[in-house]
């Protein structure tokens, strides 16, 4: 494991990642067979752990210099699994976002980066201020390639909410004519924005959206504002013949997907429970499943134990909460592994 790791931090430095990649590869390999010291008894699961994180993380870095982002963004996923809070790991799985163009979740990464990074090692203040300018910079980019939604962010503090939702849709009217085929404002009121504001440092936002499609918009009000997200529209497995309607409903599906992404690129806590972000992933990878896309599945499904295994870190968990996230995490790993049987999200999926 030692041999591995010097070559492939040798071979690194020398910037040649292919090979850097194959010997941290070979290392990550001797790793998940329990070597994390010189005497395997004494390796302890966090020294496991953290040097499985460490190991992913230059993977991550080798592949997005050789050009494979979806490879990095695996490995980033990876990482974050086994050590979910490191801010950095997180922030490379924004860059890893940010290189396959998805700058929705390549804003929530940095969100969440720059959220832990203040948590625990927050000494060093114009860190912080970078984090957050990468964090901005994601969202202003998921809204200039954005067509099919628009967006507005309101001030909120004490006044009546009903009036404020009301005021709200009609400036976004005036602001945004071409998208008030459906608006509608989450009806919670936490969204905080990256833009430093020294007066108003915890300042919340509520978020109204407007959409071209009626459709997508009423999709996405009733899935943001039922207490466990249900992802609505096909029921069975597509079949060849029924190719040309499946790929219809996903792209339906991959414009919600991407507004629900959206949304959660300024909200660090979801008040449908902590799993909600989890349980889209989910839904998302059950779609994936669907249309027989495994690949793309397992991509998914390693992003959601990513999500899972952060929640801790960034908010308190009820003793319930809790079991409910240890449970979807085993049902993940199950998933990935193609492992079949009744699970917690199984029987959720069928309720």
């Amino acid at each position: 494991l030692r041999a591995a790791l010097q070559e492939g931090s040798a071979r690194y430095r020398q910037r040649d990642f292919a090979a850097a990649a194959a010997r941290f590869s070979t290392a990550l390999e001797l790793c998940s067979r329990g070597f994390a010291t010189e005497d395997p008894l004494k390796s302890s699961p966090d020294d496991i752990s953290r040097l499985a994180s460490w190991i992913e993380s230059k993977l991550v870095i080798c592949y997005l210099k050789l050009g494979q982002p979806g490879l990095a963004l695996h490995h980033s996923h990876r990482s974050i699994i086994q050590n979910p809070s490191h801010f950095c790991n997180h922030l490379r799985q924004a860059a890893c976002f940010r290189s396959l163009h998805r700058y929705s979740e390549a804003a929530r990464s940095a969100m969440v980066a720059q959220c832990l990074y203040v948590l625990a090692e927050g000494a060093r203040l114009e860190t912080s201020d970078l984090l957050q300018l990468y964090w901005q910079a994601m969202i202003q980019e998921a809204l200039s390639e954005e067509v099919s939604f628009s967006v507005l962010y309101t001030p909120f503090e004490k006044e009546d909410k009903a009036d404020k939702i009301k005021e709200a849709h009609k400036t976004f009217a005036e602001k945004h004519p071409d998208y008030v085929q459906h608006i509608f404002t989450d009806p919670y009121r936490i969204h905080v924005l990256p833009e430093k504001a020294e007066s108003h440092p915890d300042q919340q936002y509520l978020l109204t959206l407007g959409f071209r499609s009626k459709e997508i918009g009423e999709t996405v009000e009733k899935f943001v504002t039922r207490k466990l997200p249900v992802f609505p529209g096909q029921k069975i497995t597509f079949t060849p013949s029924m190719e040309e309607e499946a790929e219809t409903f996903w792209q339906n599906a991959g414009k919600i997907v991407a507004v629900m992404a959206f949304i959660g690129s300024t909200k660090i806590k979801d008040e449908r429970g902590p799993c909600a972000w989890a349980i889209e992933h989910f839904h998302h990878a059950s779609l994936l499943s669907h249309l027989q896309r495994g690949e793309e599945q397992a991509q998914v499904m390693t992003q959601a134990m990513a999500e899972l295994a952060t929640i801790p870190y960034l908010q308190r968990v009820s003793r319930e909460d809790d079991k409910l996230l240890q449970s979807l995490m085993a049902d993940a790993v199950d998933i990935v592994a193609g492992r079949t049987g009744e699970h917690v999200w199984t029987e959720m999926h069928k309720v």
